[in-house]
């Protein structure tokens, strides 16, 4: 008798504990339920709902904790640049996963975008296209509802139409943990109202992921990287054995994704005055040869082969025109003179805004001789 009452006890209360993680939980939209760090905000009834007007800053929910689930909001903006965020998997303020609508590029290809956040850099200039951004035309006169249904490394988003993903991210790329969620406004402000969450374990997807492309013949995937130091400690330095970042041999391997993209916020917290890191590869050679070296950066390079500077370049928000993103891509080339043997090549990568990341790739060209 004794052990069928405890039995059914257990039972009982895993039954409670499946139906409390199924349960749709709504944010109270009052300041004692929130972390706030902004330059303004303010709790109002805004449009006939309970809401939040956040501008320049963050608004973290207090105890809410979602790794897989479904996440429900309403937000309203006027035109003009500004920047309409809400953090999931928030590991703390500059680690987590991000969804922003932008006002200002309404109708265009990239009004709307996810990104990860790795120590504090926004990594959209190395994310973006199918699977990452999209457009959508914004209604900036009513409340505009968005549903983000998370499942390990993908996500759907819902703008307003519910039947359809306006968005399918087809690849996370933080690793898939329980965290926090709020709202972050960029530069103008934006009103956020009736926000739920529910952790599900298995949320359904409609979105297709696109199959994994095969990686492009001749890219490098083997990588080392050094420890932050200052850009400015390159000036004149066009041997590296001098350099004393270089030389300290102090090298841990930073793994590539699967398009051989290396995002750089991984290797740690970037500064004023730390704002570069080596990121250095073998190419060996069984002769003296000339290969095509392709890379893409974000944001500046100089590059070394065998110690001694060979390039230099910028690829910054705005630095081509003043619509470009900046974006990485195999966008650069140079050709390398390979010696016979192991051939060093390391590029200093700088990160002002937008994305520290890098990608090269080595074609084999026809010579009729080299000198």
């Amino acid at each position: 008798m004794r052990l069928s009452f405890v039995k059914s006890i257990c039972l009982v209360l895993l039954t409670n504990s499946f139906a409390f993680s199924q349960t749709q939980l709504k944010a109270q939209f009052t300041e004692d339920f929130w972390d706030i760090k902004a330059e303004n905000f303010a709790f109002s009834n805004y449009k006939g709902k309970p809401s939040l007007y956040l501008e320049k800053g963050a608004a973290i929910l207090k105890d809410a904790k979602l790794k897989n689930g479904i996440i429900e909001y309403d937000v309203n903006f006027s035109q003009g640049r500004k920047f309409a965020m809400i953090q999931f998997r928030h590991c703390d303020d500059k680690n987590y996963e991000e969804f922003y609508l932008r006002a200002h590029q309404s109708g265009n290809p990239d009004a709307m975008q996810y990104t990860p956040v790795f120590n504090g850099v926004s990594g959209w200039q190395l994310y973006h296209g199918k699977g990452y951004s999209g457009a959508y035309h914004y209604n900036f006169e009513e409340w505009m509802h968005v549903k983000l249904v998370i499942h390990n490394n993908k996500m759907d988003v819902f703008l307003n139409d519910m039947s359809q993903p306006v968005l399918h991210v087809h690849d996370l790329k933080r690793e898939p943990v329980s965290g926090g969620l709020g709202f972050y406004s960029l530069l103008g402000g934006a009103h956020y109202a009736n926000l739920t969450y529910q952790e599900i374990e298995e949320p359904k997807l409609i979105g297709v992921s696109r199959a994994t492309p095969e990686l492009e013949e001749g890219v490098l995937l083997d990588w080392e990287v050094s420890k932050l130091f200052d850009k400015k400690d390159l000036n004149g330095v066009v041997n590296l054995k001098r350099h004393s970042e270089y030389a300290s041999g102090e090298w841990s391997p930073l793994a590539t994704e699967y398009d051989g993209k290396l995002n750089l916020a991984k290797v740690g917290m970037k500064t004023k005055e730390k704002n570069t890191v080596f990121a250095k590869t073998i190419i060996p050679s069984e002769k003296r040869q000339i290969k095509k070296l392709s890379f893409g950066f974000s944001d500046d390079v100089i590059i070394y082969v065998n110690n001694k500077v060979v390039y230099s370049g910028y690829n910054r928000f705005r630095s081509r025109d003043y619509r470009y993103l900046g974006t990485i891509g195999y966008f650069d080339s140079i050709y390398l003179t390979l010696t016979k043997g192991k051939n060093e090549v390391v590029f200093a990568v700088s990160e002002t805004m937008g994305g520290w990341g890098l990608k090269a790739k080595l074609k084999d060209i026809e010579t009729s001789n080299l000198d």
